[in-house]
């Protein structure tokens, strides 16, 4: 049942709030897409291990979701006056309208499914917080964004496998965490996002305090998240034996010293086509170095509303 809400709570956020947070969230999925080189994944030098997508479709996609991040925003603060649990419901409408979109744009390739979620998540987020006079933090955001989540794992993954233990029709995710645990992006969400609060944002930040070159430290960033993400979608290629190879070839990388200068770009390179051998993407990881950039930019910014 569609949630109703009074007009003069659709007032609660003025269009230059809008613009702005939107804005960093398509600029967000350009930082990652056009990052190079990326193991496994869509740059500009090659299509990674996808065979069904180019640079440009990314292009496209982003450029199709765009339109589509200001009614997350202007959502999340027309529901600010209920309670949390109930925004989700609320949302996913939106979500699945821009997901028409984006497959269009796309002839049908899924680009940036779970960038939607994460980011439509995280733009109700702020306009909530925005409309309740609360302070637009990282961590502020990302609770927010859990507490709309809550209990989402239970209801989507365990009670529905419960229900439908080794049925054909069990998603890709059902799956996965019926064989391995791993949660992907829902569980990352209703936790919060904490490999990203806890440890990519921090790692990302600390790096370009240093004055590596902002690049250079997205790529150790992304190096951080392949490290430590139960990525679905390296699992789902490569079973739990490739996402164990990825995720110890990352940390070996950290441990020679990660990517600090242009020279280390090689071993990447390297990385790379191993991934591609292996058919290995870590399209997880990629979703949550979005979600980093896009904090960063929140959290050194002057903007107040």
């Amino acid at each position: 049942m569609p949630i109703k809400q009074q007009p003069s709570d659709c007032a609660a956020i003025d269009e230059h709030s809008v613009a702005y947070y939107s804005e960093l969230a398509y600029r967000a999925m350009l930082a990652e897409v056009n990052l190079t080189p990326k193991p496994g994944l869509v740059d500009r030098n090659n299509c990674g291990a996808h065979k069904d997508m180019e640079l440009e479709d990314f292009h496209r996609s982003a450029l199709a979701i765009r339109q589509w991040l200001p009614r997350f925003i202007e959502f999340g603060a027309c529901s600010a006056n209920l309670p949390a649990v109930d925004v989700l419901i609320g949302l996913r409408p939106i979500g699945i309208a821009c997901e028409t979109d984006m497959f269009r744009a796309t002839a049908g390739v899924n680009t940036h499914k779970g960038s939607i979620f994460s980011l439509g998540l995280l733009c109700a987020a702020i306009g909530r917080l925005h409309t309740l006079h609360r302070l637009i933090t990282p961590e502020l955001i990302c609770s927010t964004a859990a507490a709309f989540c809550r209990g989402l794992t239970e209801r989507e993954l365990q009670s529905t496998i419960n229900n439908h233990k080794n049925q054909p029709s069990q998603t890709a995710g059902q799956r996965l965490f019926q064989q391995l645990g791993l949660t992907g992006a829902r569980g990352e969400a209703e936790a919060g996002y904490p490999l990203v609060i806890q440890l990519a944002l921090p790692h990302y930040r600390d790096r370009l305090a240093q004055g590596i070159d902002p690049e250079l430290a997205l790529l150790d960033t992304l190096l951080v998240l392949m490290a430590h993400n139960g990525d679905t979608n390296v699992a789902s290629r490569g079973g739990p034996s490739g996402l164990s190879w990825l995720q110890q070839r990352a940390k070996a990388l950290l441990c020679q010293g990660g990517i600090r200068h242009p020279s280390d770009l090689r071993h990447l390179h390297d990385f790379d086509q191993e991934c591609i051998q292996r058919n290995l993407s870590a399209g997880g990881s990629a979703d949550l170095l979005i979600i980093t950039w896009f904090l960063a930019q929140i959290s050194h910014s002057n903007y107040q509303h």
